[in-house]
């Protein structure tokens, strides 16, 4: 292939078209589009004279501060692959990842260092802080073809060892451009929180990418703290909001207390299923619609999401995006791919120009993964007439209890209407009699008893489906994307990962 293409022309271009514009704010910090690439292009210059070059693949290990960014562009300007890696793994997990995606550099913040360093020198690679990165600015980024690769996320591991799955610089351009402009339809001068992990997809895509897609002002919050968001919202008149269901009911709790609510003009919910009951409350507290989407590391990640255009649906997770299609596949058959008809459930395929180029490594995955040209998510779905798809669960979270299916998010998405449910999550433990038993991990606001929950299951769902065993507790554990992690749970009060 003859064309050219970068993921760095998504930062090149807004600094060439509105080089003056507020790209970033960071606590006081401002920064324009002009500044921030000519910043980006100094590190890659500083890379280049470290022998850094075309295709080699160089980690990112930051919070999210200016550094992030600015390294992030200043990689992929210098024709290299960002390998971003999760700021929570320990050396050990580090020094995996380095070694299975063939890193041959890390680019380490300070507030990581000492985890940074370890992983590295057990890597055997060298380790460089973003700001010893100086050097000359690069005259322009160095052009890839479309299909190399230019991230490599590593998965959350839950069905075994993490894989490194890789984006193309197609996949990552265009999955940001249909974003910018047919799902969300973000305008150059709107204001994003940046409060989700950029190391991840979501944020990294979502909040970042898209944004700069159209040269719109991105405000980085380097932890999250719903009240901490609220205020920041309000003083930087941020108008779009990204975030996972647990921080939408964070942000409504700490809007009980907050002097001055954010005008928000759109928000979007991802990374796990958003209980119609959580988007209800946020859009009557905070005024805003909630497009509630769906993807993965491997769809770079935007598969589905409600989009203004169509109109949305709460409870559903919407349409495929512009160039991307979602279907329902029988999950029992393996080696193609079987389509299943409207109204069935089944495992959800994608395919378009948003799907990986395999895992690195690992031929096998990548075979089964993408079959027929679908790519197979491991999440159980379903589509209506119209087009809209609803997920049900991930296939290996699903709970059979007795012979039945149980899907855990539609257990919790009934349980959170109690009103003194704060949070919960539905886990299968093993069981002797019915194979695994449904337990109900609470997070309670108020005086509630186990009794309490499991009566109002029974008055909610099915008989086979509603808990019969509670646990409560203080916080469910989340991980930096502020996904509940349940694989903890079950470990907790399953003795089973």
């Amino acid at each position: 292939m003859n064309a050219t293409l970068s993921l760095a022309s998504i930062l090149a271009e807004p600094a060439r078209r509105r080089p003056n514009h507020l790209a970033l704010i960071e606590s006081e910090s401002r920064i324009t589009f002009a500044d921030l690439w000519r910043q980006a292009r100094e590190q890659a210059g500083a890379l280049i004279a470290r022998g850094v070059r075309p295709g080699d693949r160089v980690a990112l290990l930051c919070p999210n501060t200016a550094d992030f960014p600015r390294a992030y562009f200043a990689i992929l300007a210098a024709g290299a692959t960002v390998v971003p890696v999760h700021l929570l793994l320990t050396a050990a997990e580090m020094d995996y990842v380095l070694r299975d995606s063939g890193a041959s550099l890390l680019v380490c913040h300070p507030q990581v260092a000492a985890t940074g360093a370890a992983a590295a020198s057990s890597a055997g690679i060298d380790v460089v802080a973003p700001g010893d990165l100086v050097g000359e600015p690069i005259s322009a980024f160095v052009s890839r073809s479309p299909l190399d690769t230019a991230v490599v996320f590593y998965t959350s591991g839950t069905t075994g060892v993490p894989k490194g799955a890789e984006l193309s610089h197609l996949n990552m351009v265009m999955c940001a451009t249909v974003n910018a402009f047919d799902a969300n339809e973000i305008h150059r001068d709107d204001i994003a929180l940046g409060a989700l992990p950029l190391f991840h997809v979501f944020g990294q895509t979502v909040s970042m990418n898209s944004h700069w897609r159209v040269g719109g002002t991105l405000v980085l919050m380097p932890r999250f703290d719903a009240a901490e968001a609220v205020s920041l919202m309000a003083a930087e008149r941020v108008n779009l909001f990204h975030g996972v269901p647990t921080m939408y009911l964070a942000l409504i709790e700490a809007a009980a207390n907050a002097p001055q609510l954010p005008t928000l003009k759109l928000c979007v919910s991802g990374g796990a299923s958003l209980p119609v009951a959580v988007l209800e409350a946020f859009e009557r507290v905070f005024r805003a619609p909630v497009l509630e989407g769906y993807g993965l590391s491997e769809t770079s990640p935007t598969a589905a999401v409600n989009q203004p255009i169509y109109g949305t649906e709460a409870g559903t997770v919407g349409h495929p995006v512009w160039g991307v299609d979602t279907e329902i596949a029988d999950p029992g058959i393996s080696d193609r791919i079987v389509l299943l008809p409207v109204g069935e459930t089944g495992e959800v395929v994608v395919r378009g120009h948003n799907v990986f180029s395999g895992y690195t490594g690992r031929p096998e995955a990548t075979v089964a993964a993408v079959v027929d040209g679908w790519f197979r998510t491991g999440d159980m779905g379903v589509r209506d007439e119209t087009g809209r798809l609803r997920i049900v669960d991930r296939i290996k979270e699903m709970i059979l209890r007795g012979g039945f299916n149980v899907y855990p998010t539609e257990v919790e998405a009934a349980l959170i209407r109690h009103p003194r449910i704060a949070q919960v999550a539905v886990i299968g433990v093993p069981d002797e009699h019915y194979g695994e038993e449904i337990v109900a991990v609470v997070v309670p606001d108020g005086e509630l008893t186990e009794q309490d929950v499991i009566d109002f299951g029974k008055e909610q769902v099915a008989r086979y489906k509603y808990p019969r065993r509670v646990e409560f507790v203080t916080a469910l554990p989340l991980g930096p994307t502020h996904k509940v992690l349940k694989r903890e749970l079950r470990r907790r009060f399953g003795g089973a990962v």
